[in-house]
């Protein structure tokens, strides 16, 4: 199988990394970088502070649970009670009454109960709720390069599985540790003041359950995280394969791929037995331990109530309250070994927190206000390595409302000229002016809101046509809507559906054509607005009466606007008022149309192999 892509690795021929779909070289799927796993203290402790947030629902269950414990411990006292004071001596009198009360009792604990369960699974689903949606708040303040590197399927695992986890992990921990607490306190101090001499026989199976369930959630805690791991990586397949379904089939990699996902699935369903396995032996060992500390203890007490050491109503209500002091031992075994799970789910989720934003330098940034739209690179110099540089000191000046093309060879710069522009990327070296201001000193939502990208993959969103172009600019009206698309030209398809504007896309847009979803992105940037327009490869995969209708949508969007056009077919930007060759991560040539014909340089060669036809 395709082996993980690590993070940050650079595209063919040296260019960015890939993008979007976070697949390495080999069509596999990418894996977060493994940063080494903190302390289950300091997880614990963050994961407390969101749940600390429902302070009202703890309180409530703190309380349900401290009263459901006492009620607990009071049934097995009555118990003893009522063997030693009517059934040894056949009294008969106040007997029923003590039944009742115990009845009672019992009845009133299981409503406890049932609103500590009640209040505690609303207090878990809401601060699963906040964590959930603040990963999803923290995706969308991660740098380009993040999503460009990593697999969405991994991605999306964090955001439902590892986070599951937690929830389910919340809902039962909680409360079970702090009842399994209370009981253990409340029994022992019982079980003293009933007979010492059998407290301590009871206490012999303590140093056994801790060594225990030291040496088993030891284990389990490693294997949680690589179950979690893998499951990632198998989501991210799934995600991958299914969206490629198309060429899988062509390619007829069908058998492959299936060979793949055994391979995965194989390594999770490994990983996988292990953790269950070893977390399963909790369960076996402690009931041995206790059943051994029931029949010592048992044993003892026989021997003591023969010998008149003791009353037989002690001893059951001893019995009772030895098991109740063992099962909170097992409880907490079992759920100290469940959290590993969560602190495993969490540990992946707080990875993603402690990445830097591409806002967290941004507290003296200035807004970027009307411009004229010069854009002027100064020395420029990048690279996605630091050891293989794809801008190598760069420098052009574009006058406002001038569009310049860039061409050249795969891999040698174009794309990536805009990302810099764009701050997708950070620059190493030199500067990007736009209308005089260095882009470094602009918030890069102001940039951003002055700039308009067209690119090569039409991407829009599950809803309706209107609500894809309103992504422009989202206080549009409808009828700004309309107009937009109208000057992109994509007016004329979207009346004829069923719906018009409200017809409601399906994922990706796969119920239009690709011409059709170019121009709405078109529609998009119209409705935008912008003063800097990037057009990428935005006529390449459409056909020649498409290209048509898209090239008209397009020189509507780009009258007035400085525009960069990234174009391998030479057709598209003859009309370009200048046209820059990029060859090797520098400004090869540049010049008009006919300028760089005379030449015979660079743009000459590739025109002619284009068209294949001297000049």
């Amino acid at each position: 199988m395709p082996q993980p892509t690590k993070f940050g690795a650079a595209g063919p021929s040296g260019g960015p990394p890939l993008v979007g779909n976070g697949r390495g070289p080999g069509g596999g799927p990418m894996m977060m970088s493994k940063a080494k796993p903190k302390q289950a203290s300091a997880t614990l402790k963050r994961l407390w502070s969101y749940l600390n947030r429902q302070r009202w629902g703890l309180v409530t269950v703190y309380a349900s649970t401290i009263l459901s414990s006492i009620i607990a411990l009071i049934g097995p006292f009555l118990i003893g009670k009522a063997i030693d004071t009517f059934i040894m001596p056949n009294k008969h009198e106040g007997f029923w009454s003590l039944c009742l009360l115990m009845i009672g009792i019992y009845a009133l604990g299981s409503l406890i109960s049932w609103i500590q369960v009640y209040v505690m699974t609303g207090v878990s689903q809401r601060t699963v709720l906040e964590l959930r949606h603040d990963l999803f708040d923290k995706y969308q303040q991660l740098p380009l390069r993040f999503f460009d590197t990593h697999n969405t399927g991994e991605l999306m695992s964090r955001t439902t599985n590892d986070i599951e986890n937690v929830s389910n992990s919340l809902n039962q921990s909680v409360t079970q540790l702090l009842n399994s607490l209370i009981m253990l306190a409340g029994s022992l101090a019982i079980m003293l003041r009933l007979n010492l001499s059998l407290t301590l026989v009871s206490l012999i199976s303590i140093p056994l359950v801790l060594v225990a369930t030291r040496r088993i959630t030891g284990v389990t805690r490693k294997y949680f995280k690589s179950q979690q791991q893998h499951l990632g990586e198998l989501n991210g397949f799934i995600e991958e394969t299914i969206s490629g379904q198309k060429i899988v089939k062509l390619f007829r990699r069908d058998p492959v791929a299936i060979e793949q996902f055994r391979s995965i699935n194989r390594n999770l369903n490994r990983v996988g037995i292990k953790a269950q396995i070893v977390s399963g032996l909790v369960g076996p060992v402690m009931n041995m331990v206790n059943n051994l500390s029931f029949a010592l203890i048992a044993a003892v007490g026989g021997w003591m109530a023969f010998n008149g050491h003791t009353s037989v109503g002690v001893i059951v209500s001893f019995l009772n309250y030895s098991k109740q002091f063992g099962r909170p031992i097992t409880d907490l075994a079992n759920q100290f070994n469940l959290m590993q799970s969560a602190i495993a789910g969490a540990e992946r989720v707080f990875e993603v927190f402690d990445l830097k934003t591409e806002y967290e330098e941004e507290s003296h940034a200035a807004k970027l206000e009307d411009i004229k739209g010069q854009v002027e690179f100064k020395e420029v110099f990048f690279g996605y390595h630091p050891e293989t540089p794809i801008l190598k000191q760069v420098s052009f000046e574009a006058a406002p409302g001038e569009t310049i093309a860039l061409v050249g060879p795969t891999g040698a710069g174009k794309t990536t000229i805009v990302n810099l522009l764009t701050r997708f990327y950070e620059i190493q070296e030199g500067d990007i002016l736009i209308d005089g201001h260095s882009i470094q000193t602009i918030e890069k939502n102001s940039l951003r809101s002055k700039v308009g990208i067209v690119l090569q993959d039409a991407y829009v969103f599950s809803g309706t046509i209107r609500e894809n172009i309103r992504f422009g600019r989202l206080d549009a009206t409808d009828e700004e809507v309309e107009t937009a698309a109208k000057l992109a030209n994509a007016d004329r398809f979207i009346v004829r559906l069923p719906d018009g504007y409200d017809t409601v896309l399906a994922a990706e847009g796969s119920n239009i054509s690709h011409g059709q979803r170019q121009l709405l992105t078109i529609a998009r940037a119209i409705l935008a607005d912008p003063a800097i327009l990037i057009l990428d490869e935005a006529t390449s995969s459409v056909d020649t009466r498409t290209e048509m209708h898209v090239q008209e949508a397009m020189k509507t969007l780009m009258k007035g606007r400085t525009s960069f056009v990234i174009a391998h077919r030479l057709s598209t930007i003859q009309d370009a008022d200048r046209i820059m060759f990029i060859h090797d991560g520098t400004i090869a040539e540049q010049g008009s149309h006919h300028e760089l014909l005379e030449a015979k340089g660079y743009y000459y060669e590739l025109y002619s192999s284009q068209f294949q036809r001297a000049i």
